[in-house]
């Protein structure tokens, strides 16, 4: 398959010098007719030189066109990936982008949930999420391992959700002021 785009070409380097070689036969003509004295046959045999020249660049460059014309037809070529690899790699890209916005919607979410409990609640979340940590990594096993960078990024978050200062629980006039924030 590689030596083919090199054939190809080869076959047009061919053509090209047929085309030099066509103009040289066609100059050589114009300079016979433009003696004083032309031989007619010397003539004839340059116009049908030419003539014959013009024609095989003629067919060439015809095949050329029409084997141009079935590979780029807008459909992937028969020995082409690009197109599968394309759609691939940007499947993969909307996967990581959605982990990104999951992870990042349960950690304002937790970071939500920890203002408005107590810390008996907020003990028994850590818990839960402690308890969950074994079976997220037998799924984790199977998906790809997170970067350096997103382990510390996780890990920074789980120290500021558990070092921040217990804090009591709203009382009626602040969470009537939280619903009017958060229905706007």
């Amino acid at each position: 398959m590689a030596n083919a785009p090199m054939a190809k070409m080869d076959q047009l380097d061919k053509v090209e010098k047929e085309i030099f070689s066509c103009l040289h036969t066609a100059g050589q003509a114009l300079a016979e007719v433009a003696k004083d004295k032309p031989s007619q046959k010397q003539v004839e045999m340059l116009v049908t030189q030419f003539m014959n020249s013009l024609a095989t660049i003629d067919s060439s460059l015809t095949d050329h066109i029409r084997y141009l014309s079935q590979v780029s037809t807008g459909q992937p070529h028969e020995g082409s990936s690009y197109a599968s690899q394309k759609v691939l790699q940007m499947a993969w890209h909307r996967l990581a982008h959605a982990r990104t916005r999951v992870s990042e919607l349960e950690r304002l979410k937790s970071q939500h949930a920890s203002r408005l409990i107590s810390p008996a609640q907020r003990q028994a979340l850590i818990q839960q999420q402690q308890a969950q940590d074994p079976q997220q990594q037998n799924q984790s096993q199977q998906q790809p391992q997170p970067t350096a960078q997103q382990q510390s990024y996780n890990q920074q978050q789980l120290q500021q959700n558990t070092s921040q200062p217990n804090q009591q629980p709203p009382t009626s006039v602040q969470s009537q002021h939280l619903n009017q924030g958060s229905s706007s």
